[in-house]
């Protein structure tokens, strides 16, 4: 058995400790875009988005999951999934973790490949912050990698987070495929 090649990543901790004031909660695409809660998605659609989004990125950490583990997660009741739809058509999707009591993680977010580059980002971002805000949270949290999006970091940053904490890790290639040896 062929053992993966690591690869090095660098994850930024980041943190909004009050609402901001410069929120753009005007979609770049007018009428085009609408934001709806999927409660309790089906695995299959939630797989959808997640593959989808993730793949250009190397998400993989949701994928080593089982189906039961990951249904636990995404049907809780304190797990939101806001989907975006462009047109009618996914677009992109935010997960916000609400299971620590005065503290919200915004826990995955991303656009499908076909729409980077609209503004979609910014916009799905702002409106998940004012719905973070409204529940009156000590904290609002996120993560971003370098595996990430290259503008993921600094559009977190120009919404008002600030890095808390980073650090390094060493990770097995998440496209290193042992059958293909």
């Amino acid at each position: 058995m062929t053992t993966a090649p690591q690869i090095e990543v660098t994850i930024s901790f980041l943190e909004m400790l009050e609402r901001p004031h410069n929120l753009n909660l005007h979609s770049p695409q007018g009428e085009k875009t609408s934001l709806i809660r999927a409660y309790k998605p089906t695995l299959s659609f939630y797989r959808y988005l997640y593959n989808t989004i993730g793949e250009p990125w190397l998400w993989w950490e949701r994928r080593t999951l089982s189906d039961d583990e990951l249904l636990q997660i995404i049907q809780d009741e304190n797990v939101e999934i806001y989907v975006l739809y462009y047109d009618g058509v996914p677009a992109g999707y935010a997960e916000l973790d609400r299971r620590t009591p005065k503290e919200i993680d915004l826990a995955y977010m991303g656009l499908i490949p076909d729409f980077i580059g609209q503004k979609l980002g910014p916009y799905l971002l702002s409106s998940v912050i004012d719905i973070v805000w409204s529940y009156e949270p000590k904290r609002l949290t996120v993560n971003t990698c370098s595996l990430d999006h290259p503008r993921a970091l600094s559009v977190y940053q120009k919404h008002g987070f600030n890095i808390y904490d980073r650090n390094i890790k060493i990770i097995d290639d998440p496209k290193f495929n042992d059958t293909a040896q």
